[in-house]
C-alpha cells in the first residue's frame, strides 16, 4: 500500500482526527496519514464482527511480526513497508506500534473494566500511545509533550467512551464504563441493554464526562508555550470534542437515540477559534 492509498483512507473515514491534519505541512500530513492508515487497519481487524476472533488475532500477530522486523516479511500487509520507514525517518520506539495493537487486542475477549485504572490502561494504549507517536511526527521537540499527548489522549478517548456507549453495547456488548462505577451511580447493564436514560445514567455519565474535562484542562496546562505552533492539529482534535463533549453534557446525553456529532459549522468553528488563538501568540 502506497502513501496515496494510505490518505485515502485517511480522507475516507471522515473523521475529527484526520480534519485536523490540513494544518501540517505537505510532508508531516503524508506522514501522518500513514500513521493514521496504520491505527484505522488495526482497529478495523479488530472490530469486523464477519471475522472470527482467531483470524482477528492472527491478523493482528502478522502486523506484530511486521512491525518488529527490520525488514519485510512473507505475505506481511500491504501497508507494512511504509510504517517501517515512517518508525525509521522519526525513530519512532517499535514498542508504540505494539502497544497499539496490543489495546485493540483488548476488544477481541469480553470488554469489560472493573475500575478506572483497568479502563485507563486500555485508553493508554488506543489513545495515549497514538498521541505520543502524532507529537513526534508534528515535530515537537519539548519533552513536556509527552505528558500533553498522554492526557489529551485519555480526555480524547474518555469523550468517544461517551458518545459511543449505546452503539458499543448494542454492536458487540462491549462495555467501556468501570463497572465500579455503575454499581456506585446504580446503573446495571440491563439499564444499558434498555437504553434506559434516566437520573443514574445522567448522573454516571456527567462523571465520566467531568473525568475527561479534567485531563483536558490538565493537557492545556501541560503544553509548553514552545510547542504551540507545533499542536495546532492537537488543539484543534482537542477544540472539537472538547465542544462536543460539551454539547453531549448540555443536551442530557441523547447516546442512545443518535451518534452525537457536531456540523460543518461548529467544527470550523472550533478550527477558527484555534487558529486565531495562534495568530494572536
Amino acid at each position: 500500500m502506497s502513501q496515496t492509498e494510505a490518505e485515502q483512507i485517511t480522507h475516507a473515514s471522515k473523521s475529527n482526527l484526520a480534519l485536523a491534519f490540513f494544518v501540517l505541512p505537505e510532508d508531516r500530513r503524508r506522514d501522518i496519514s500513514v500513521f493514521y492508515a496504520y491505527c484505522r487497519v488495526i482497529d478495523d481487524i479488530a472490530d469486523d464482527p464477519a471475522v472470527p476472533v482467531f483470524e482477528r488475532q492472527q491478523a493482528l500477530d502478522r502486523w506484530k511480526e511486521s512491525i518488529s522486523s527490520p525488514v519485510a516479511i512473507p505475505n506481511e500487509p500491504a501497508l507494512a513497508a511504509t510504517v517501517r520507514e515512517l518508525i525509521g525517518k522519526y525513530r519512532l520506539p517499535t514498542d508504540y506500534f505494539l502497544e497499539i495493537i496490543a489495546g485493540c487486542e483488548m476488544d477481541l475477549a469480553e470488554v469489560e473494566y472493573e475500575t478506572w485504572a483497568d479502563l485507563e490502561k486500555y485508553c493508554y494504549r488506543v489513545a495515549s500511545v497514538v498521541g505520543l507517536i502524532s507529537i513526534e511526527i508534528f515535530g515537537c521537540r519539548d519533552p513536556a509533550c509527552r505528558q500533553y499527548a498522554i492526557d489529551l489522549g485519555l480526555a480524547l478517548q474518555i469523550t468517544n467512551i461517551v458518545r459511543d456507549v449505546g452503539q458499543d453495547y448494542t454492536n458487540e456488548k462491549r462495555i467501556y464504563l468501570p463497572r465500579e462505577e455503575m454499581r456506585r451511580f446504580n446503573y446495571s447493564v440491563e439499564d444499558l441493554a434498555a437504553g434506559r436514560r434516566n437520573e443514574a445514567f445522567l448522573n454516571l455519565m456527567n462523571f465520566q464526562a467531568e473525568r475527561a474535562h479534567g485531563y483536558y484542562r490538565k493537557a492545556r496546562a501541560e503544553l509548553p508555550k514552545t510547542e504551540r505552533r507545533s499542536t495546532t492539529a492537537a488543539e484543534i482534535m482537542r477544540a472539537i470534542y472538547q465542544t462536543l463533549l460539551n454539547q453531549m453534557q448540555r443536551s442530557g446525553f441523547p447516546v442512545f437515540e443518535q451518534r452525537c456529532r457536531l456540523n460543518k459549522f461548529q467544527k470550523t468553528l472550533c478550527i477558527a477559534r484555534v487558529l486565531l488563538g495562534r495568530f494572536r501568540r
